[in-house]
């Protein structure tokens, strides 16, 4: 059906140095960095809080920031300061591996989860709000880019849905942390979606938390059978016609308090994160599907007689959509290789995780025992679109190759990504954020407290 429908003509009713477009953790590190370099700023979020993920999808984890146990910082500058307030106000944890001297700890049960930094999303939210407040950054939540105008190269005008209408809004550069490229998209840059081939992409999840766990008994059991992720008795489960899920593992991660964990064990096949079909069923299943979880985990799992769902969340948990496609691509050999960049503006500590998209229980990259450096560096060419020159997409949806997406997408890591996209922003002569001396980016974000060089 190729109908189409004229509009009236759309007001701008904005302008501002820089857009920037997502309100998760890249885009909130991308308005704090552009603002605290001078720059006007309008932050638009399509949810009604900051925090993306992490508070609208219940992923109540920063992952990638910290190694050594917790006792390094892998990312540094708006991560670290964000999560050290955090944790001084009661609002997240920096849990060391010396807190947990047993095999259980209760941050994932595994030793680079304990490196994350937990939190409580409701105080997340508002610590993010008070934190633009403070900066001076603008804000429009419920706020959603749907559309851009793009001339000579560059985008104009891009376009607002809100409780107002359809609006414009026209900027000097635009900083996409849709973590979808959406805007990217929009504007006629390449992109690629999903696994070489078949465009699959890994399932999502429908994240939930529950409290009244009894972790004292948990632990003790996982500790005895040696079981952190419950293969052994889902595998019974199943042979029983208990558990007709197709994941083979359960993951519970406590968050700001004992007694509460977000479960991160659901896992969505064939959903596209790019088609409002898609998301609406997958919504639909992953709630009907906790439901039938939670009563299973109560019923059959150690600690959890009495516990009870606390919340689900609105939002679902998407792993990957479309990656621009720029002028380089980084790749697992790049990563393998250990070859140097000059351009580097961050690390992740995080390993190769990105499940097969059809066994959802699988990392493909840990089966081939690929190598990882400890410390994976993100050079600032992967966040560059091509052609569009005023763009720059920081966050999940960077030019790399589909694994390295792996320890890249998660949190901490994309608010390196969004600081050195908000710095360069200030830095872009005539807003072309190629032509940006990334020498000089690199001394801005080290002036900053960001890691952009591997510790000697």
């Amino acid at each position: 059906m190729n109908e189409t429908v004229e509009t009236a003509p759309i007001p701008v009713r904005h302008r501002c140095d820089a857009l920037v477009c997502g309100g998760g953790p890249a885009g909130c590190a991308a308005a704090l960095a552009a603002r605290r370099e001078g720059l006007d700023v309008l932050l638009v979020e399509s949810r009604g809080q900051l925090g993306g993920t992490g508070t609208s999808g219940l992923v109540t984890h920063w992952l990638g920031g910290r190694s050594g146990g917790g006792r390094e910082w892998a990312v540094g500058g708006i991560f670290r300061s964000l999560s050290e307030e955090a944790a001084a106000l009661g609002i997240a944890r920096l849990p060391v591996d010396s807190d947990y001297p047993t095999k259980y700890q209760p941050h994932g049960w595994f030793r680079g989860l304990l490196e994350g930094v937990p939190f409580e999303p409701a105080g997340m939210a508002a610590f993010l709000d008070r934190k633009m407040e403070e900066a001076g950054v603008r804000v429009l939540l419920d706020t959603q880019a749907v559309q851009t105008v793009v001339r000579d190269g560059r985008i104009t005008h891009v376009i607002l849905a809100n409780k107002d209408g359809l609006t414009a809004v026209a900027p000097d550069v635009v900083i996409d942390a849709t973590g979808d490229a959406d805007i990217a998209a929009r504007a006629g840059c390449r992109v690629a979606v999903g696994r070489d081939g078949d465009g699959l992409m890994a399932a999502a999840s429908l994240e939930f938390l529950m409290d009244g766990i009894d972790e004292e008994a948990l632990g003790a059991y996982i500790h005895e059978h040696d079981t952190p992720r419950f293969r052994r008795e889902i595998a019974q489960l199943r042979e029983e016609g208990v558990w007709n899920f197709p994941y083979d593992i359960m993951i519970a991660v406590e968050t700001d308090r004992p007694g509460t964990m977000m479960i991160n064990t659901t896992r969505l096949c064939d959903v596209d994160g790019t088609s409002a079909a898609s998301v609406s069923d997958g919504l639909r299943r992953g709630r009907r599907e906790v439901m039938e979880l939670a009563k299973i985990l109560c019923g059959r799992f150690p600690g959890f007689s009495k516990a009870r769902v606390k919340a689900v969340a609105p939002m679902l948990g998407v792993r990957e959509t479309r990656r621009i496609v720029g002028r380089k691509v980084l790749g697992v050999e790049d990563l393998v290789s250990g070859r140097q960049f000059p351009d580097v503006i961050g690390f992740s500590a995080y390993g190769w995780d990105l499940p097969d998209p059809k066994r959802p229980s699988a990392q493909p990259m840990a089966e081939r025992r690929v190598a990882i450096p400890k410390w994976v560096p993100i050079p600032y060419f992967v966040m560059l679109p091509d052609p569009v020159e005023n763009l720059i997409c920081p966050g999940r949806a960077i030019s790399v190759e589909r694994d390295v997406l792996g320890p890249l997408r998660v949190m901490a890591p994309c608010m390196a990504m969004g600081e050195a996209a908000g710095a360069a922003a200030s830095l872009a002569p005539s807003g072309s954020f190629a032509d940006v001396d990334t020498a000089a980016l690199r001394s801005l974000l080290r002036s900053r407290g960001a890691i952009v060089d591997i510790p000697q």
